[in-house]
């Protein structure tokens, strides 16, 4: 553990509470329903995905076992309004059909595992990379586990945390060493991330004024 890192994460965290406020993240009835969301949500935004899922919901289709009987192309249909449909449509079969035939469809089951062991076999998925694996660790299967996405790697980057170098076992290092291992926390961190690098640290046009990590810098130095 570093006392630099665990203060500067720390005031990151107050900060962009104070100011974002909690973000009741992640959007979802069910566990099931925040792993299906997690598969969808590579390359777009929630509203595509939330489109998606309420098309399943409606049919009565947001279960392991209902899914695992449709065809990949029938799913595609369903789930058109998430982009690039057809090949989440292969993910998202590949993933139900995982946890049909290994766990009788039942995601409780996975909660007797160890995260360490269900993280690879969530990795040895097609389509699931380490930031899918890890939002349904943490989110869906409440593992302290942080997840690093874009947002949390430019914000980062910006204020000269981590370099350009850096992947992304090294940035959830940097987190996982230095903060408490708390789901709540890392659930509300990684949330709060996220609204901060889509409304105020764009990629072009960042808004900084507005930002509350804007004299970051001065504090850490």
């Amino acid at each position: 553990m570093s006392s630099f890192y665990q203060g500067v994460l720390k005031e990151i965290y107050e900060r962009l509470y104070a100011h974002f406020g909690p973000q009741n993240w992640w959007p979802a009835e069910t566990p099931f329903e925040v792993c299906v969301g997690a598969i969808l949500t590579q390359n777009t935004n929630w509203r595509n995905v939330e489109r998606a899922i309420e098309n399943l919901k409606a049919r009565g289709l947001l279960s392991p076992e209902a899914l695992n009987e449709l065809t990949e192309g029938e799913l595609a249909a369903f789930i058109r309004p998430a982009g690039y449909f057809r090949v989440k449509a292969r993910r998202l079969k590949a993933f139900v059909r995982w946890l049909v035939e290994n766990y009788g469809g039942r995601l409780e089951k996975l909660y007797e595992k160890e995260t360490e062991e269900l993280r690879r076999e969530l990795l040895s998925l097609p389509g699931i990379g380490p930031e899918t694996a890890d939002s349904i660790l943490l989110y869906a299967l409440e593992r302290p586990v942080f997840v690093v996405d874009a947002y949390t790697r430019r914000i980062l980057l910006r204020h000269g945390l981590v370099t350009e170098e850096a992947d992304y076992h090294e940035i959830q290092e940097l987190f996982m060493e230095n903060l408490p291992p708390e789901v709540p926390l890392f659930n509300e961190y990684h949330a709060l991330l996220v609204a901060c690098g889509k409304h105020l640290c764009r990629p072009k046009k960042p808004l900084c004024p507005d930002c509350p990590l804007r004299d970051l810098d001065e504090f850490s130095a």
